[in-house]
């Protein structure tokens, strides 16, 4: 194994809680005295599943801002929020702002010692993946957005635009990600796969099971 790919939304980054910290004081401002932690957890349901219809209709790739435009809408009229499309925009910008989980840099400097190829394989349009950069604080080889391949993950196109940027054989790329839909399908291209259990949840059944599994990513670069 010569280089790691890692996923970024909720794997390099701390999603749930950057959105719900961004979110909150805009729901207490509206009045709503639901929990912003569901919102955000409706919020990024409704983002995946337009994403993986996106994928599937095989018209074009619509642009991860936008899909979650329409994502945070929808969960606003859902909650019966009034908005306005300025601050929807304002809060999808939010996702360029999230910081790593607190075990990611020393983790990744470690990796690097080791001589690993470390990469991004991300769903982001590429200006959001650019514009997380500094917030990350980690120089990675490569940063690859899903919108070279016109797919979002879990599509096999996706692993191979990774791989060819990469420059390595799949067989030598460990991909590595907090969602299990991602280690399926990097697996079934032909990658090896890592599964951040951070949640403690079961990965599921499927004949594309991950190589490792481990807790977080400290236990991660100890065992590679």
């Amino acid at each position: 194994m010569k280089a790691l790919a890692f996923d970024q939304y909720g794997t390099i980054v701390d999603m749930q809680k950057g959105l719900t910290e961004a979110v909150t004081p805009l729901l207490q401002k509206k009045g709503w005295d639901g929990s912003p932690n569901s919102f955000v957890t409706w919020w990024r349901r409704t983002h995946f599943e337009n994403s993986m219809i996106d994928a599937l209709l095989d018209r074009g790739h619509t642009p991860y801002r936008q899909i979650g435009h329409r994502a945070v809408s929808h969960v606003m009229d859902r909650c019966g929020i009034s908005y306005s499309q300025e601050e929807v925009r304002w809060l999808v910008a939010e996702i360029e702002k999230l910081k790593p989980f607190p075990d990611v840099i020393a983790a990744l400097e470690k990796l690097r010692r080791a001589d690993y190829k470390l990469a991004i394989l991300s769903n982001g349009d590429p200006d959001m993946l650019q514009a997380a950069g500094p917030h990350i604080g980690f120089p990675f080889d490569h940063v690859i957005s899903v919108q070279e391949a016109g797919y979002f993950k879990p599509h096999w196109k996706t692993y191979a635009t990774a791989e060819a940027r990469i420059g390595l054989e799949r067989s030598s790329i460990l991909f590595v990600a907090n969602h299990a839909f991602d280690c399926i399908g990097a697996k079934a291209y032909g990658m090896r796969t890592a599964f951040i259990d951070r949640r403690k949840r079961p990965f599921g059944e499927t004949p594309h099971q991950p190589d490792l599994i481990v807790s977080d990513f400290a236990e991660l670069a100890a065992t590679l």
